[in-house]
């Protein structure tokens, strides 16, 4: 051992040496105390080239991590160990784990968090996003509002074919707050240009406070929120969320009632029109709580009454299927339901 060390100085010049020149500048950092752990018979020399590498690898995944977030722009790092699964007890824990191993991504899906404000739906897809990040995934992030100010600006500038080409890059695009603010006139085309072009060719993530009935009055146009749901919701996955706000939890007695309780991501029940006058009309044999045809008795028998099948059915489902997307409706409420 003390032969080999009297020619170590020389050994460790030409190591740093390569090492300047393989620009490893970690494993550079390293070599001293790896060197004198060596020495010292601490490590053997396999361990130490282990050690070595380990150390660069580590030091150049955190950085592409790093840039990675960066430029997809999940400034704000959310993570799934950080999410509180016990204050959102309607959230299946198992499930969000099994988004997080990306298969969806792989699939070209859409998933959809759907919920009041503050139950944790952006918390959940900047989660994923980063996930996605940590597999080497691209990710780009940013809320509607200003995905369709981004696309409006270059149809102006006449570069929206371009624009529309940058969106289409991320392996993983996650939109927020839709619903939030006001879609500005002709946002919807240019958001439903964006979905056509992703379609079955990326995933994505979407989240929003309001139901799949009441895009129509949030994109404008009745025609364009079909189109974009027929899209969306053909290979989707949706996770539905009701609870109080996690960021009031602390404030809750200060809230009023209405605030404090589960909102309803479904549109409000039309009232009761005035019954008319004269001949009464004939009677129809109700449908078994606007479940349609043999697919919906068939899980209606497998659930029950106070299943989460059917409760998702009549929250999120029954009010799409009533505005006449009846088969879209089917389809995704079956793919939201746990196997019978």
């Amino acid at each position: 051992m003390t032969n080999s060390l009297d020619v170590t100085p020389s050994t460790i010049d030409r190591i740093r040496h390569d090492l300047v020149g393989l620009k490893m500048p970690r494993a550079l950092e390293a070599l001293d105390h790896v060197v004198r752990r060596l020495e010292q018979g601490e490590i053997a020399a396999l361990e130490a080239i282990d050690i070595l590498l380990s150390e660069e690898l580590t030091l150049r995944e955190n950085s592409r991590i790093k840039t990675a977030l960066r430029m997809g722009r999940l400034a704000t790092i959310k993570t799934l160990a950080g999410f509180d699964f016990a204050f959102q007890p309607s959230l299946d824990r198992d499930r969000i784990l099994t988004l997080a191993q990306l298969g969806f991504v792989a699939r070209g899906e859409v998933v959809h968090f759907l919920g009041p404000p503050g139950t944790g739906k952006s918390h959940l897809a900047i989660a994923l996003g980063v996930e996605a990040v940590k597999a080497g995934k691209s990710v780009y992030f940013c809320t509607l509002a200003e995905l369709i100010a981004s696309l409006a600006q270059a149809e102006r500038e006449g570069r929206l074919r371009e624009r529309l080409r940058f969106f289409c890059r991320p392996a993983l695009l996650v939109v927020d707050e839709i619903a939030y603010l006001p879609v500005v006139h002709g946002g919807g085309n240019l958001f439903f240009q964006l979905v056509n072009a992703r379609y079955e060719k990326g995933a994505m993530i979407l989240t929003s406070n309001r139901g799949f009935a009441e895009w129509g009055d949030v994109f404008g146009d009745p025609v364009v929120a079909t189109a974009l749901l027929d899209r969306l919701l053909h290979h989707a996955i949706v996770i539905q969320i009701e609870g109080s706000s996690y960021r009031l939890r602390q404030h809750a007695a200060l809230m009023p009632e209405h605030l404090r309780s589960k909102a309803a991501i479904s549109p409000p029940t039309a009232p009761t029109p005035s019954r008319p006058r004269g001949r009464p009309p004939k009677k129809r044999t109700p449908r078994r709580d606007s479940l349609i045809g043999r697919t919906g008795e068939f899980y209606f028998g497998a659930f029950g009454e106070n299943s989460v099948g059917i409760d998702g059915w009549r929250r999120v489902w029954a009010p799409l299927a009533r505005s006449g997307r009846r088969r879209n409706a089917i389809a995704g409420w079956r793919r939201s339901c746990p196997s019978p």
